[in-house]
């Protein structure tokens, strides 16, 4: 029997596929979480073979879950497919990587796929994240432009990230040209839409 963790900020969709998952004869769902900061303690707690995370969930995301948990076996569940994403999956160590719109055999046959050691990767995802290309920004311009997307002004940038105003301003005029953008507003919505933050 795999069990399964289940996590998703979304309660109809995570129960909707925790009852899917029962029906397979080989799969078991071991618990359930509607935060990405649970996931951890639910872990421990449980000690399931496969966790299948959203992404986008309160506390923490699931690709921030997954870098905390080296070793174990994730499976990505998104509903927004973006070549970033994947490749920060890729490098924290994620297994696999599915849309939520995929079939319920397909998320079966994943988790299947990553309890045996492989990988499950979506195939339309793996080429659009190829020919999207390498995130062009460092990790301190990601830094600052996410927290700008954020809302956050330059002088509460400067104070998060222990650096100087100016330091902030090149950094974020630095990730604007990187980006080909006109402004600030278009350099975050660019790399959001690419999953670069």
């Amino acid at each position: 029997m795999i069990r399964v963790l289940l996590a998703d900020d979304q309660h109809l969709i995570r129960e909707a596929l925790a009852m899917m998952l029962e029906f397979e004869e080989d799969l078991t769902v071991v618990a359930q979480c509607g935060r990405g900061d649970e996931v951890l303690t639910a872990v421990d707690a449980h000690d399931p073979d496969v966790l299948v995370l959203d992404i986008e969930m309160p506390g923490l995301d699931g690709l921030s879950v997954a870098e905390r948990l080296p070793g174990r076996a994730v499976l990505i569940l998104s509903t927004f497919a973006r070549p970033g994403h994947l490749r920060r999956a890729i490098a924290a160590g994620v297994r696999g990587f599915i849309p939520k719109d995929s079939s319920s055999a397909e998320l079966a046959d994943a988790i299947r796929r990553i309890h045996a050691g492989g990988r499950y990767l979506d195939p339309e995802l793996a080429a659009s994240a190829m020919m999207a290309g390498e995130n062009p920004l460092t990790d301190r311009e990601r830094d600052a432009l996410a927290l700008a997307a954020a809302g956050a002004s330059v002088a509460e940038i400067a104070g998060r990230l222990h650096l100087s105003e100016g330091t902030v301003r090149n950094y974020l005029s630095n990730a604007i040209t990187k980006l080909g953008a006109a402004n600030r507003i278009t350099a975050i919505r660019h790399a959001q839409r690419m999953g670069w933050i």
